[in-house]
């Protein structure tokens, strides 16, 4: 039973989180309905996602070529603030963010929902997007700190790097997506492979609930490219606002 609610979990979380929303939204409560304490679901959830995060960015190259460049040195600061994450969520209590990571999260789907300034508008119909060429140590920050975010606790670090993409790096959503795809993996490769080695992982979670997110993340790009932008931007936020409301009556109690 616990099997097959973990691979359903799994795909549907895959499919909504390289759509633009939360993969986290599904894959953690599924964990904790299996059985799992919320530090170890959080462990499970982390080295599971990295499946489907892979699978979507393999899916997204057509998108990502617009920043091959770009990438490479944005990958550096994800894996390193991923690792920084996964340490300090080895090393201090589980409930330190407790308050803080909801307000994080709804912050994001604020963002999500406002506009990014791009300059001017466009004149030939194309979307414009933010040179991140222009202000590289602000990227590079944001997305060390999301990075960071996720190693320590990655429900909701999707919405968090999509936001910071959309408003330093570029403004169209599907390029955004994708770009969000490949860091989120780059952020999560390192803190998985740290918890495999230390932490004590449940495997038999770990291994239905990432062959489904990798299902789900290799469908979900094709459905980002034929969904309306201002709908997938209104359930991402939509997303962000509900697991924020949920993590926020999780640490009350």
């Amino acid at each position: 039973m616990s099997t097959a609610l973990l691979l359903t979990a799994g795909v549907i979380g895959g499919v909504i989180g390289t759509a633009g929303g939360i993969a986290s939204l599904v894959a953690y409560p599924a964990l904790l309905a299996a059985g799992l304490a919320p530090v170890q679901a959080n462990i499970a959830n982390t080295v599971a996602l990295i499946s489907g995060a892979v699978a979507a960015s393999v899916a997204s190259r057509r998108e990502l070529r617009t920043h091959r460049r770009g990438l490479p040195g944005w990958a550096a600061p994800a894996a390193a603030g991923g690792t920084a994450g996964a340490v300090l969520l080895l090393v201090t209590p589980a409930d330190v963010f407790a308050w803080i990571v909801p307000l994080l999260v709804a912050f994001a789907a604020v963002l999500i929902l406002v506009r990014p300034f791009a300059g001017s508008p466009p004149t030939s119909g194309r979307p414009t997007r933010p040179d991140s060429r222009a202000w590289p140590a602000a990227v590079f920050a944001a997305v060390f700190a999301v990075g960071v975010y996720s190693g320590y606790f990655g429900a909701g670090a999707g919405i968090l790097t999509l936001a910071a993409v959309l408003h330093l790096v570029d403004a169209e959503l599907v390029r955004a997506n994708a770009v969000k795809n490949a860091l989120t993996a780059c952020a999560g490769v390192l803190p998985a492979v740290v918890f495999a080695l230390v932490a004590d992982v449940a495997w038999w979670t770990v291994v239905p609930l990432a062959a489904g997110t990798a299902i789900g993340g290799a469908v979900g790009p094709a459905v980002t490219r034929r969904l309306d932008p201002r709908v997938l931007r209104a359930i991402a936020a939509l997303m962000g606002f509900t697991l924020a409301a949920w993590l926020a009556l999780r640490a009350a109690r």
